[in-house]
C-alpha cells in the first residue's frame, strides 16, 4: 500500500506523488471509460423515455433538493438558461417534475418531482449505486476514500462548495 511518500501504489507499484504523463494518461482513459459504463444503464433508461443526460441530471439534482429553483439548478449543473428550460418544460409536460409558486416570491418557481419523477430517478440512481457498489466493494475502503479525493480535488472551487452543501444537505 502506499505510505504517503511516493512508496507503492496499491496497484503496479506505481508511486503516487511523482505520476508520469503515461501514468496521467492511463488515468485519464480509465475516467472515460469508467464513465461510460457509469452512464451506460442510465443511458438506457432515458432512451425510453426519450431524455438525454440533462434531464438526468436536473431530475437527479431536483431530487436532492426538492423545493430548489431554477436558479439555483442553473447554478448546480452550469447551463444557460435556454437550454434548462427547454429541459426542464419537457420534464413538466411529461408529469415528472412539478413547478410550484414559491411561498415568499411568488415569481420563483420551486421544482419538486412528481411520483411518477421519483420512480424515474430512483431506476436512474439504483442503476448507477449498484455498479459504483460493486465497484467500492472490490476496491476496498482505502480506494473509496482515495477515489473520493482525487475527485474533490478535480473541482473548480466554486463546484468544491456547491458539492459540498449538497453533501451536507444531503446528511
Amino acid at each position: 500500500m502506499a505510505d504517503g511518500k511516493g512508496g507503492l501504489g496499491p496497484r503496479g507499484g506505481e508511486t503516487l506523488l511523482f505520476l508520469t504523463d503515461d501514468q496521467l494518461r492511463k488515468g485519464i482513459e480509465a475516467m472515460f471509460f469508467a464513465y461510460r459504463g457509469f452512464t451506460a444503464d442510465p443511458d438506457r433508461i432515458l432512451d425510453e423515455y426519450g431524455y438525454g443526460r440533462a434531464h438526468h441530471r436536473a431530475i437527479h439534482f431536483i431530487n436532492r433538493s426538492p423545493g430548489t429553483t431554477v436558479t439555483n439548478l442553473l447554478s448546480i449543473l452550469g447551463v444557460t438558461k435556454q437550454s434548462l428550460n427547454r429541459v426542464l418544460r419537457r420534464l413538466i409536460e411529461d408529469g415528472l417534475v412539478e413547478a410550484r409558486v414559491g411561498a415568499s416570491d411568488r415569481r420563483e418557481r420551486n421544482l419538486h418531482l412528481t411520483e411518477e419523477g421519483q420512480a424515474l430517478e430512483r431506476a436512474l440512481s439504483d442503476a448507477q449505486t449498484d455498479r459504483m457498489r460493486r465497484a467500492f466493494r472490490a476496491a476496498g475502503p482505502e480506494a473509496v476514500a482515495g477515489f473520493r479525493a482525487v475527485l474533490e480535488e478535480m473541482m473548480d472551487p466554486e463546484q468544491h462548495r456547491q458539492y459540498h452543501r449538497l453533501s451536507e444537505a444531503g446528511r
